[in-house]
């Protein structure tokens, strides 16, 4: 790989760091936020499970967005990573737990406005009914999952500290399947503005399976995910831990299934296709906001117990920034755009 396709590259990484940083709260933020879990703890395993689902079920969601854009050349990638990690990264440094599918999606609509790229408003259509479906439906599984999980527990009666040792397994468990749904799902996000101009070539290992390129692209935006988790997750996993609401550990873990559950759906090909052989309507393979899963998630369990301890003023702000942010990607991608065409002489 030569300087220059490294360089168009970096976009990609750092927003697979930005993601790291900001979206591994969603996976493990209520467990750290209750105590039940340390930092380092999770963020190793968010980190290595993160890469396992972007390398081998990452592939679904990634064609989705191909539809919306197709970006076929790595100055115009550049620019749309660039633009939503710029976007993620400052809503990050301001401790909110902001989407980076939306990031994403907004620069890519700029990618199209400036290319005068039609926006194929099926595939648009699709994901923005994603944004809307996405949090009811992980507030959905939320309430069902904590009832069931109360029932449980009410018969089961484990003593204490029987019971904190097996929330924490649990926990854990939630955790590692969350960062696969995480990657797999969210992969899209990082590298599939790259796939249409992939600097790389399928390669055989141990000539049988290999890697194809586009695997190989997610396994570079996988291990740039892991390290945004590593370095500068803490603080937005205090904020959904425990900024939201008060949330106990059993609660918490409710919250992480909710969400993985809702991540899988979204990037399950097997599931797609189970469902086509029973003529069945089908998931789309959509990459959905890991943010707006844990947010409706809590919420979902915050009004099944009255609503008293949602603190509103936070969701306010998640949600302006959930707002704000495509508008902000689209906007900056743009402008970079028309900078790296006429002052840099790069094809976009």
């Amino acid at each position: 790989m030569d300087v220059a396709t490294l360089f168009f590259l970096s976009s990609g990484l750092f927003l697979g760091w930005s993601l790291g940083a900001n979206d591994a709260a969603n996976v493990f933020g209520t467990a750290v936020g209750s105590r039940m879990i340390r930092f380092t703890t999770a963020a190793m395993i968010c980190g290595v499970f993160v890469i396992l689902g972007a390398v081998f079920s990452g592939a679904g969601a990634a064609n989705t967005l191909g539809r919306l854009g197709a970006i076929d050349t790595l100055g115009g990638a550049f620019m749309a990573a660039l633009s939503a990690a710029l976007s993620v990264y400052l809503m990050t440094k301001a401790g909110l737990p902001v989407s980076t599918t939306q990031a994403i999606v907004g620069a890519i609509v700029g990618w199209n406005l400036f290319s005068a790229t039609a926006t194929d408003p099926a595939t648009l259509s699709t994901i923005l009914g994603t944004w809307v479906i996405c949090p009811i439906l992980a507030a959905a599984f939320a309430v069902v999952l904590y009832k069931l999980t109360a029932w449980f527990l009410g018969r089961a009666n484990f003593h204490m500290l029987r019971l904190d040792a097996y929330t924490r397994v649990a926990l854990v468990l939630a955790g590692a399947f969350g960062a696969y749904s995480l990657g797999a799902n969210n992969i899209a996000n990082v590298m599939g503005v790259f796939v249409p101009s992939s600097p790389f070539k399928d390669i055989t290992l141990f000539g049988a399976a290999g890697l194809s390129s586009a695997q190989q692209l997610f396994l570079l935006g996988g291990l740039a995910i892991a390290v945004g988790v590593l370095t500068y997750s803490e603080r937005v996993m205090l904020t959904v831990g425990g900024g939201l609401m008060p949330l106990s550990p059993v609660a918490a873990w409710v919250v992480v299934m909710a969400h993985s559950i809702v991540l899988f759906l979204f990037a399950s090909r097997g599931l797609q296709s189970f469902l086509v052989s029973l003529d069945l309507p089908t998931i789309p393979l959509v990459p959905v906001s890991s943010s707006q899963a844990v947010v409706g998630a809590v919420l979902g369990i915050g009004l099944l117990q009255g609503g008293r301890t949602i603190r509103w003023r936070v969701v306010g702000s998640v949600s302006v920034g959930w707002v704000v942010t495509p508008l902000v990607a689209g906007l900056v991608c743009y402008v970079g755009l028309f900078f790296l065409q006429n002052v840099f002489g790069q094809p976009v």
